[in-house]
């Protein structure tokens, strides 16, 4: 049964070239169970991750969603930032976590940038974070999983390079020393979910 979360538990994932085909094998293996949201940040433009949400949501336990904007996080759902915005999450005074889906500049010409995604967390009050980086071109989410390090208990999995079609921001993650555990593309669910503790 999903319910409204407050500031318990989050995993938030973070990839970009040749995400979309990896997330085939970590989404759909996720358990029903799973007691966190998942917040998901693919570097797509603006009206692909409306079907990227429905081809996962169909092969997967969870649901599957294109993030909504003034949405209320619930477990077991993931949700896709949207194409073409910045996603960020704010709290309400209740304790719930909302999602922002807003127009704030694109940053290194990212929009959605994972960045600032994760910055976004660190004001809010949400315990344990597991962090995951997939296949991706460039650095984005080093810099803000760097700052969600210093303010939470926080979990970082990145994809090995074996696996990955571009090794750019898992490398930056694990070259900034700030990384848990490196597994292959078939190992990230689990050891996403070993940390979140279902």
């Amino acid at each position: 049964v999903s319910h409204n979360v407050s500031g318990d538990r989050l995993i938030a994932l973070a990839c970009s070239t040749g995400g979309p085909k990896s997330l085939q094998s970590v989404i759909p293996f996720l358990p029903k169970e799973m007691n966190a949201p998942m917040v998901l940040v693919q570097h797509m433009p603006a009206g692909f991750t409306e079907s990227l949400a429905a081809r996962l949501n169909e092969i997967s336990n969870l649901d599957v969603k294109e993030a909504e904007d003034g949405e209320c996080l619930k477990t077991g759902t993931v949700y896709i930032a949207q194409g073409g915005k910045q996603c960020e999450v704010i709290e309400d005074a209740q304790g719930n976590l909302i999602l922002s889906e807003n127009d704030k500049p694109a940053r290194g010409g990212l929009k959605p940038c994972a960045d600032i995604f994760f910055e976004s967390l660190v004001s809010c009050s949400v315990e344990h974070i597991v962090c995951g980086v997939l296949t991706g071109m460039g650095s984005d989410g080093c810099k803000g999983i760097r700052a969600l390090k210093k303010n939470k208990d926080i979990q970082v999995v990145a994809q090995n390079e074996d696996t990955c079609v571009v090794y750019g921001m898992p490398r930056a993650v694990v070259q900034a020393g700030i990384v848990n555990e490196v597994v292959p593309l078939e190992d990230v669910a689990d050891t996403m979910i070993k940390h979140i503790g279902v």
